[in-house]
This record gives structure tokens, sequence and C-alpha cells, in this order.
């Protein structure tokens, strides 16, 4: 009598399935001022797909050439101290008398559709997001490669006096002393090294295990058809 032939194991997952599957992460750059954080960011919006900014939602009042949605969501201060106390909000501060905030939201709309999201925001902001996403966030904090160098960088901006440079420098100081409690750390000696190392670690995170629902079933789809072929 014949033996019945064994049906053939059907992968259980596509690799297409596997990328398509993947849950996105939060990538958080922070930084003392005069680090050139903001320039490594616009560079990764500028270069690497699957990557999108934050919007935050503030209070301040829309300039000119502003658009809602795009720059900022603008809403009414009663509106903000609504969302902050229904918890819609993952992170906010307020600045100079104005409210600035994480909408809860689209983030993790994002996220769980594969998307990733980039964060430039303080240290202070980065630790509220410890508390509310923890394993979702991947945060690198930027470094300039020197104080002379800092110093150098933030009266090149030509935007401030010497009082207000002091003070972000002494500002600095405080926060310098978080660099531990980051993931990653990047010193922005020259900017293209210093963006392919953020770039490098957003391509890593990004096939962490942790992060792919249908790693497992993939895998396990191919060890089923490897032992049919081994068996005959």
């Amino acid at each position: 009598m014949s033996e019945t032939p064994k049906p053939k194991a059907a992968t259980l997952v596509t690799a297409d399935q596997v990328d398509a599957q993947r849950r996105g992460l939060m990538l958080v750059l922070s930084s003392p001022s005069g680090a050139g954080k903001s320039t490594i960011a616009r560079m990764l919006l500028e270069r690497e797909k699957g990557l999108e900014l934050s919007i935050s939602v503030t209070t301040r009042p829309r300039r000119s050439y502003e658009e809602d949605g795009v720059h900022y969501h603008f809403v009414s201060q009663e509106r903000f101290f609504e969302m902050r106390d229904g918890g819609e909000l993952l992170e906010w501060a307020e600045v100079h008398g104005n409210y600035y905030a994480t909408p809860r939201a689209p983030v993790e709309s994002a996220i769980e559709s594969g998307r990733d999201i980039l964060f430039d925001i303080d240290i202070k902001g980065t630790f509220q997001l410890y508390e509310k996403m923890r394993e979702d966030v991947v945060s690198i904090f930027v470094l300039p490669p020197s104080i002379e160098d800092m110093k150098k960088r933030l009266k090149g901006r030509g935007e401030d006096e010497d009082a207000v440079i002091l003070r972000r420098m002494e500002t600095a100081v405080g926060e310098m002393r978080h660099w531990v409690r980051y993931d990653y750390v990047v010193v922005n000696e020259v900017l293209d090294r210093a963006y392919e190392a953020v770039r490098s670690v957003l391509r890593a995170e990004r096939h962490k295990q942790a992060r792919s629902a249908a790693i497992g079933p993939f895998i396990e789809g191919m060890v089923s058809d490897l032992q049919d072929a081994l068996d005959g």
C-alpha cells in the first residue's frame, strides 16, 4: 500500500508582508543649542523615505507664512487644556507663555501603520515620551565637538545677543548631564559623518525583531518548507 504524500506546508508570511507589518518607531533627536540637531533632522526628512516629522499642536498665534496642519496644529488655549487633561498628548511644555505639545493619536496611527516619526524636541519632552511609549522610542543625543565650537555656531547664526547665547550655554550644562538616558550619542564634528551615524541608527532599528510581528511566522513557514524539502 503506497504511502499518502504529505501535503506541502504553505509559507505563512511572505517577505513583503514582513516589511509591510513592521511597527514604526519614534526617532527622537535632542541636543544642547548649537550642536546641529535641526540640520541633521532636516537632512533626514529630505533623504530618508518612510520618515515623517511629528506636527505639534500649539496655542501660539499663527504667523502669516504658516499653514495649519503643516507647520503646527493651531488650537485655542481652552482646547489645549482639554487635550492635556484628556490624555490626548504624549508630551507638552510651556514656552514664553505659549503651549506646545505632541498629539497622541496621529503618532500612534503612524507607527501602527509601519511609518516612522521624527521628533526634534528637548530633553523634558523626550522623557515624557519615555513615560508614555518607551518601547517605541529610539533616542539620539547630538553633541557639538567642543564648547568653543558650540559658541562659534551660536554666534554664527547672528540671531541672538551675547546675553542670550550665554543663557543657552548655561542651559546646555544641565542638558548634557542627561546624555546617559539616551539610547545613542552622536558627536557632530563633521556634519555628513554625524548624519550618516544617525541614519545608520534609524536603519538598524527598523530591523529590530521586536518591531516585526510577522518575522516569527515568516521564519516558521520557512523552517516548515525546508523540513518538507528535506523529507522529500
